[in-house]
């Protein structure tokens, strides 16, 4: 199950319509849509959040789709939000879970190596 569809069945099981879950959650009810359609933006992590306590579930499910849906609400107040991201594409999935495997010194290798990289295609595209 796709984010969107996770918002859509969070906000249908707490009973709001598009609007009221903007009004809950205070943004525009076409942010709402769009976070639902299938071609549409995903919330930032403050909205993500937001939606996770209106709705009553678990903000992990929400995000990903892992864990169950429903959670004490209490829980949420303490989320870190401001600096999150969410993981949602397979490939990002797997670098990451291979990343904390990782020693701390091979973790340190490879982000020498991103640097790099990113060196390097900014130079590219400076020439």
């Amino acid at each position: 199950m796709k984010m969107q569809e996770r918002i859509r069945r969070a906000r249908r099981r707490a009973g709001f319509s598009q609007t009221g879950l903007a009004a809950a959650v205070d943004v525009r009810r076409s942010a709402v849509s769009n976070w639902e359609s299938a071609d549409g933006v995903l919330p930032s992590m403050h909205n993500l959040l937001a939606i996770a306590k209106a709705c009553r579930v678990s903000l992990e499910w929400l995000g990903t789709g892992r864990g169950g849906i429903s959670t004490d609400p209490e829980a949420l107040a303490e989320v870190p939000a401001a600096d999150a991201e969410l993981v949602d594409v397979e490939e990002e999935r797997i670098l990451l879970a291979g990343f904390r495997e990782l020693p701390r010194r091979s973790q340190q290798l490879v982000l020498d190596l991103v640097d790099t990289l990113q060196s390097s295609r900014r130079r590219a595209g400076q020439a």
